[in-house]
């Protein structure tokens, strides 16, 4: 009986774990995401620009 409480708590234990684990790696994401997107952003949109420009005055 103690063995079997002792296995539900430690169960429980480990998918808070589990858990915790995969907010950090999704929060990781994140900032990468966020980062490469402020890096890239405002090449993309001089790349963009660049096209509009071309066609507006072709």
């Amino acid at each position: 009986m103690l063995i079997n409480m002792f296995h539900r708590l430690r169960l429980r234990d480990e998918e808070g774990q589990a858990l915790v684990e995969y907010a950090l790696i999704l929060a990781l994401i994140a900032v990468f995401a966020i980062g490469a997107l402020q890096a890239l952003g405002t090449s993309v949109a001089d790349t963009l620009n660049a096209i509009a420009s071309a066609v507006a005055g072709a």
